[in-house]
């Protein structure tokens, strides 16, 4: 039997009211015709409610006021909430009936709801090992008035054969709850008139059994800008739900609530009773996290151990004492173990708090979480007494067995594991060795490279041949100490490439035949004992004033400035520069002592250098200038790092040789010897710049700054001016992109570009700042191929001839030839060029740009890269091409 529903719906011409009946049957879609403007809403409406009204005893709605669909709805709901008391057909009134789901009606303001009567199926749900099985769910909708929201939460409960309650008041919602302990409670936050959303929640929470309860606050889509939802997590929401009437938008909320959060407060309800089990047994059981924090000790470990629960809890393992009776190495043995993912079990010497040792069967079992890594430490403990002898002596042959395979099983052929060197050795020596390296896998401090190793030893031992193959290679690159810089030598590679790189990324000596080293004499230092009277920026001649007007530009020509200043650009523009960064004000020196020191730092430059010159220096500090005023720099540096800077990029290469490192290494000059062939100009040019800079008051421009604040200055600028050193170049690129621009990139997919805070602990951490530093001055050392056509021609020429030079010069002595290539008879100047900017120039600016932006900058390094190739492709060797 089903209920017949006459439906209102617009007459045709003439204002004829037509009556059309629909089925709702309960097992069958509700199919309507054209039922004019209120089909739609009393469609749904009849889905929604249809198993609601199948009952024994047909009935028949009398016709209500035509006032569009709400007065069907109104008239529908009245009849539901009664349908199980007594009714005459030609009623309008709701009745005060009780309901087969609760005692109440809807002057209590709870408008039950009967869930459908077919079978209830329960859902299988896996915790870990456990199977668990779940009760359909129990929802509780707290809605003061009927609207479409509440309409379609009924509906989506209907659907998903869900058990409801709805209730129109806090007190009732409560009475609700703690009679019926929901899974799901959905409560209204639209309108605060009706009753306080967020207090009735907190009324919720305060119940004992509403720890795995979901509760879901349905907010007003927001008129503007997103507000927090702090207050509802504050009040003991889980999440919201912008209000959203559609029917099937709440039905897919439901079927996510239950799938998700819903599930889980399940699977955490179970976990109760894993935790009484843990109570209730009588061995001893502790649980510590993967840093071997303790988390957890059971009743049993106190009653034997003699400890309380929060005189262990958080603290470390290593910090409770141990016993003396145990073999030396047996805690490295255990550690070396467990660390690999294995199970140990053996006899332990525990000792209690009382300082007494006890003996116990111990067995440790790592636990794999979260990344298929370590998360949990669990260890069963049980005493050991002569009633369990043979026990013991099981345990104690097990232990031995266990030890011996976690040091051989699974060794693969090839294999570099982090418990060996080159060979194997005798059974002493491997025992030496597995001592070892327990007592790395024991230490409270542990190199992040050691700890990367380890986890893909971990991850070998259960993978298949060509996995473990493969992380065998890994672990062979690991190990090299040049992790971000490209290997070369392959045979498809340009030479010029080869030679270029080789020569300015290798500090190494090259054996002569002989097997002795060529030193050569120590070049002196022309510092001049007196000094031009120093002259403050206003006293600057008019002619070098001129060619400084725009200084601030990046299409600034320092050549026409050397020119000017008769080969003295570095004074003047660092008076200049130095002056507009207020870096006088800052350091508290006049700036008389500024002019002095800049004035022998350019006396300590080599004006017979082509390249490495004063007039380099002067670049590098234009370029930096520049730099430090783009407004990414700006916000990720200090005042002290635009000053470290600029003082950093005027001392880089200060008394540079003209030659290379490699080209010192292998001549074996005092400077190599002195700093062990290793960054050795890059370490001379910071160590000799302070040396100079403290010998004389006159030009001491640290004078008068704190302690700290020269300690930070001076680290800064050696770190920048080391920075600079090519050997390291790949390895600050890759660090920068991936520190800071890709974390910025995230931020700015995420719609996170907004979040100011966030933004700013990207650019400000002090690991980022000394990024930003050293991005910073390896782009303006080397930015020639991206200056204006002129000037990145001009540096070519330069750089070149000082290469030449050197080449000359290893052909004379007799010295390996660092780059064969620069041969001035044989060299083709746009192939090193070309090859320069596609080795090291490109990415690094791409990176640079993306985080300053420079498109001026880009543009004009794309223009000098098509300029060399049409001379390369016209196979000129030349700076220019012929006159025409």
């Amino acid at each position: 039997m089903c209920w017949i529903i006459f439906v209102p719906r617009a007459a045709a011409k003439g204002g004829r009211r037509e009556w059309t009946q629909r089925a709702v049957r309960r097992d069958l879609p509700v199919c309507l015709a054209d039922c004019g403007p209120m089909h739609g809403e009393f469609g749904r409406l009849c889905v929604a409610l249809g198993p609601l009204l199948c009952d024994s005893t047909p009935r028949i709605f009398q016709p209500v006021d035509d006032d569009g669909p709400q007065s069907v709805v109104r008239t529908v709901s009245r009849m539901v909430v009664n349908h199980s008391g007594k009714e005459s057909e030609d009623s309008h009134s709701p009745q005060q009936t009780n309901t087969t789901q609760h005692q109440g009606n809807p002057a209590s303001g709870l408008l039950p709801l009967k869930a459908p009567s077919s079978k209830t199926t329960l859902t299988e749900v896996q915790f870990g090992p456990m199977k668990l099985f779940k009760d359909p769910l129990q929802v509780l909708l707290v809605f003061a008035k009927e609207d479409s929201q509440s309409n379609g939460f009924c509906w989506a409960c209907e659907k998903g054969g869900f058990r409801f309650s709805l209730a129109r008041t806090a007190e009732s919602a409560l009475e609700c709850f703690v009679e019926k302990h929901h899974d799901l409670v959905i409560i209204d936050h639209r309108h605060s008139r009706h009753f306080d959303a967020e207090a009735l929640c907190r009324s919720i929470r305060s119940v004992i059994s509403s720890e795995n309860t979901v509760i879901v606050a349905v907010v007003k889509r927001p008129d503007r800008e997103e507000a927090s939802v702090m207050p509802l997590i504050n009040a003991g929401f889980n999440r919201r739900y912008v209000e959203n009437g559609n029917m099937m938008a709440c039905y897919n909320e439901l079927l996510q609530l239950e799938h998700g959060e819903v599930r889980a407060q399940f699977k955490l309800r179970a976990g109760n009773a894993l935790f009484t089990a843990l109570e209730q047994s009588q061995e001893a059981i502790e649980i510590s996290s993967e840093d071997q924090v303790i988390q957890y000790v059971n009743p049993a470990y106190e009653s034997i151990m003699g400890y309380q629960q929060g005189e262990l809890i958080g603290k470390e393992i290593i910090e409770v004492p141990k016993s003396e009776k145990n073999k030396p190495d047996l805690l490295e043995t255990i550690n070396s173990c467990i660390r690999k993912g294995k199970e140990w079990q053996g006899i332990y010497y525990a000792k209690k708090k009382n300082g007494d040792s006890i003996q116990q069967n111990v067995k440790i079992t790592p636990v794999i979480g979260q990344g298929g890594k370590i998360r949990h430490y669990v260890s069963i403990n049980r005493p050991l007494n002569d009633n369990n002898k043979n026990e013991k002596q099981s345990v104690q042959a097990e232990s031995q067995t266990d030890i011996q395979s976690s040091k051989y099983k699974d060794r693969r052929k090839g294999s570099l594991d982090v418990r060996s060197t080159t060979s194997r050795g005798s059974d002493g020596s491997s025992q030496r060795r597995h001592s070892s390296m327990a007592r790395i896998h024991s230490m409270t401090i542990e190199a992040p490279i050691t700890k990367v190793i380890n986890i893909i030893n971990a991850a070998q031992e259960s993978s298949p041949m060509p996995v473990a193959e493969a992380l065998d290679r890994v672990l062979e690159i690991l190990r090299t100490t040049e992790l971000y810089s490209p290997q070369l030598g392959t045979k498809d590679e340009d030479p010029h490439t080869n030679d270029l790189v080789g020569g300015l990324m290798t500090d190494g000596l090259r054996r002569l035949s002989g097997n002795e080293y060529i030193f050569s004499t120590k070049q002196p230092h022309h510092i001049p004992s007196h000094l031009a009277t120093p002259l403050s920026v206003n006293d600057i001649p008019p002619r070098i004033a001129q060619t400084m007007e725009n200084e601030d530009s990046w299409d600034f020509d320092i050549v026409n400035l050397e020119v000017a200043t008769m080969k003295r650009p570095l004074t003047y523009l660092g008076m200049k520069i130095f002056s507009r960064f207020g870096v006088c004000e800052f350091l508290n020196c006049p700036e008389a002592t500024l002019r002095s020191w800049l004035q022998v730092i350019e006396a300590n430059y080599h004006s017979t250098n082509s390249y490495h010159n004063s007039s380099h220096a002067a670049d590098v500090l234009h370029a930096t200038a520049y730099f430090l005023c783009k407004e990414r720099v700006k916000q990720s540096l200090d005042p002290i790092d635009e000053v470290a800077a600029l003082i950093a990029a005027t001392v880089h290469d200060v008394d540079h040789p003209g030659r290379t490192n490699s080209f010192l290494c292998n001549a074996g000059s005092e400077l190599a010897i002195l700093y062990n062939d290793t960054a050795v100009l890059e370490s001379h040019h910071a160590a000799l710049a302070f040396q100079i800079s403290t010998r004389d008051d006159k030009c001491n421009i640290f004078k008068n700054i704190e302690r700290n604040e020269y300690r930070t200055l001076r680290q800064a600028i050696i770190d920048m001016v080391l920075a600079t050193e090519m050997t390291k170049h790949f390895e600050h690129v890759n660090k920068f992109v991936n520190s800071i621009n890709k974390p910025l990139a995230a931020l700015e997919e995420n719609g996170g570009n907004n979040d100011e805070e966030a933004v700013k602990s990207v650019l400000t951490s002090p690991e980022n700042r000394i990024l930003v530093k050293r991005m910073l001055i390896k782009c303006a050392d080397i930015s020639n191929p991206c200056r204006p056509q002129e000037l990145c021609i001009e540096w070519a020429g330069r750089i070149s001839e000082e290469y030449f030079a050197q080449t000359d010069e290893e052909k004379r002595q007799g010295l390996p030839v660092v780059m064969p290539v620069f041969d001035r008879n044989t060299c083709s100047i746009p192939k090193s060029q070309i090859s320069f900017i596609d080795y090291f120039i490109t990415d690094m600016f791409d990176a640079w740009d993306a985080f300053a932006d420079l498109p001026n900058l880009m543009q004009h390094l794309d223009n000098n890269f098509k300029y060399w190739k049409g001379l390369d492709e016209r196979k000129l060797h030349s700076l220019r091409p012929p006159p025409e």
